[in-house]
């Protein structure tokens, strides 16, 4: 290890910056690195909420800087999401993509910085549904933890939600020709951004608490469970991508 900020970051072709979710911390941390970056030095940060500009903006570098979210547990999850700054450079994109890909993550690129990035505004979709039907009293929390991890999951674990469709018909075409109507009609029947707090906090907590105590041992050793599964999942597509 090197405590010493300026010797660690010497002759560094990207810096990956990993501090907590804080703008003002991590704006100090940028301007430090901005004051010693030379002209090839990729500056990235891992946020998974804040959006680029507000990280960026300002600094003598700021072509050279993306915000590269890896996902949680990145040992075993291997999606990271490439967002550049209004005035990163494209070759900065390429080449941060192409790092991910030599040290074997999945990287998307998204064109343009939107708040949440992909990831977590496809994640909160689902988080507010379920909140929404378990605070409607249409399933209680524990079957709403079936619903995903014995029914969407076990796709998703090797497809995205397009292929899931143009598989379940013949083709995306015909399946969204059939299904768009009904799939609009369930839309609109979705109530308000949940404030995530009240009754349905208390019916979630006790129904996660039952499984899992929040203590520290016990949330460990749950963590220990939920790697070892993520472990055998990401061989299992290894060994299949090799064998197809």
């Amino acid at each position: 290890g090197c405590s010493d900020f300026n010797v660690a970051c010497q002759g560094a072709l990207h810096v990956q910056e990993c501090v907590p979710e804080n703008l003002e911390l991590k704006k100090k941390i940028f301007t430090q690195l901005d004051a010693i970056a030379d002209d090839t030095m990729v500056l990235s940060s891992s946020t998974s909420c804040i959006m680029p500009s507000k990280i960026f903006t300002g600094l003598k570098h700021v072509k050279q800087c993306i915000v590269s979210h890896p996902v949680n547990p990145p040992y075993y999850v291997p999606l990271v999401e490439l967002i550049p700054h209004p005035e990163t450079d494209q070759a900065v994109m390429d080449r941060t993509r192409a790092l991910m890909k030599e040290i074997g993550q999945s990287p998307v690129s998204l064109k343009r910085e939107v708040d949440g990035f992909a990831l977590n505004r496809i994640q909160y979709a689902i988080i507010a549904e379920a909140w929404r039907l378990i605070q409607d009293g249409v399933l209680p929390p524990e079957d709403v933890e079936t619903v995903v991890s014995k029914g969407m999951g076990p796709r998703y674990a090797f497809m995205g939600p397009w292929e899931v469709r143009h598989l379940n018909a013949a083709g995306i075409r015909d399946q969204m020709e059939r299904s768009r109507h009904y799939v609009q009609r369930v839309l609109s029947t979705f109530g308000p951004i949940p404030d995530f707090s009240g009754q349905t906090l208390e019916q979630v907590d006790a129904a996660m608490c039952s499984r899992t105590p929040a203590t520290a041992e016990a949330l460990t050793e749950r963590r220990r469970w939920r790697d070892a599964r993520l472990t055998a999942l990401a061989r299992l597509q290894s060994d299949m991508n090799t064998s197809s």
